[in-house]
């Protein structure tokens, strides 16, 4: 008796009282209306429906009386007309709605890649941009050249400066007889410079 009376639960929704309405998959009745929407929207349909309303018409103008299910007026013709026309317009909405999510989602989809893309672009800006600051402390490969050149108009001038020293001693250095010369030390050259060219055969007294 008390599992009867006790209290309905809050966190649960409470069923719906009276008729239940039948149930249907929303997708596939929205694919369905799309299907006929796109049917109805072809030069198919407009032909197709043009060659049964003339048909309609001879039928009932041309056939004996007792075989006209639809005599002048054609009332069961608009019946079927307006039927059709009040059907067609909520499935053509139904598929237009369908249509709207799909371009929103699209939509959506389009401007999120726009963001990354526009971010991947900045990003790759600000890159080559620092790139292009740190190669301008780089050595180019012009400016390698030049250095290497100037290096080595060094080289050949200090080769050429060495030629002319080497060519100036042999100068100043008189050969003897026996074709050997004799060694000298730094005071030696200090008087020969001086002008005492006897400094070098005065020899020390006893």
């Amino acid at each position: 008796m008390a599992e009867q009376r006790r209290a309905p639960r809050l966190d649960q929704p409470r069923e719906p009282r009276g008729v239940r309405l039948p149930r249907f998959d929303p997708e596939a009745f929205g694919r369905w209306s799309e299907g006929i929407a796109r049917g109805m929207g072809t030069a198919n349909f407009i032909v197709y429906m043009t060659i049964v309303i003339t048909l309609w018409f001879g039928w009932n103008t041309l056939a004996p009386a007792h075989l006209r299910f639809d005599p002048y007026t054609f009332t069961f013709l608009t019946l079927v007309l307006s039927l059709q026309a009040s059907y067609a317009a909520p499935l053509i909405l139904l598929a237009q709605n369908r249509q709207a999510d799909r371009d929103r989602v699209t939509q959506e989809e389009d401007r999120r890649r726009a963001t990354m893309q526009k971010a991947d672009t900045e990003y790759l800006t600000r890159e080559i941009a620092a790139l292009r600051n740190a190669m301008g402390e780089v050595a180019t490969r012009d400016f390698l050249r030049s250095e290497l050149a100037r290096l080595a108009e060094e080289l050949d001038e200090a080769g050429r400066r060495r030629q002319r020293l080497e060519r100036r001693q042999q100068e100043k250095i008189p050969p003897h007889g026996d074709g050997l010369e004799e060694p000298r030390d730094d005071l030696d050259d200090d008087r020969f410079r001086d002008g005492h060219p006897e400094a070098h055969s005065r020899e020390p007294e006893g």
